[in-house]
Order: C-alpha cells, then structure tokens, then sequence
C-alpha cells in the first residue's frame, strides 16, 4: 500500500498510550494502524504498523472501509521508515529494499532476545 512517496498521516494518542495512524491513500479511504514499536536502524527509525479497526460494533465486528477493501495487502502489518515532511511533520514511507532487510533483521533479533527472556 505504502510507495515511494510520502504518506498523509494523523496520529491519534488513545488513553492507554497506544498511537493509531490513520493514512489516506490516493482515491480518499483513510486506514487506521497501531503504531506497535518503532526500531531505530542505522540513525533512521521505522514503525511497525498493525491494521486496527476504528469502528467496531458492540460485538466486535469491524465496519472499517479496510476491511470490506479487496486489497488483501491493508489488512497486513508492515514496516514503514519515518521521516520529517516539508513542514517538519513526522511522515511515513515506504523504506528501500535495503533498508528492509536490515529492519527485519534487527526486528528478528528483537524478537530473539525476548524469547530467550521467556
């Protein structure tokens, strides 16, 4: 979903300290992400960013655009680089290949050392 270009984004801090991430793609359909962890790789940091819903129903059932979306790739986590817009705003973009590859592996490593913990 995410490409080269930067990212429309607005940040909302939920009582529990949770930041959701609402993006806007090209054609107006906002999609909401929980701003899980943020890795910083190489002096560049980068989110990983979880689909959430915004409107659930009393039983939990989600009616966010998201999901009635055919795009199987909205409803998937992902890696996104951070970096400031023109107007100093904090913005997200897809990183390189390059770049990642090594979120990954420090993602994956993380992600070792708390299972060596439990």
């Amino acid at each position: 979903m995410a490409s080269e270009k930067e990212i429309p984004m607005d940040e909302e801090q939920m009582d529990d300290d949770e930041v959701i991430v609402v993006m806007t793609d090209d054609d107006g359909n906002e999609y909401y992400y929980v701003q899980e962890l943020i890795l910083e790789v190489q002096g560049d940091k980068y989110a990983l960013l979880v689909p959430t819903c915004e409107d659930e129903d009393e039983e939990g059932h989600c009616h966010c655009h998201e999901h009635d979306h055919e795009d199987e790739d909205a409803d998937a986590a992902f890696f996104a680089k951070i970096v400031l817009d023109e107007s100093g705003e904090e913005a997200y973009i897809e990183p390189t290949d390059e770049e990642f590859e090594a979120v990954l592996a420090a993602y994956e490593s993380l992600m070792d050392g708390e299972e060596d913990e439990n």
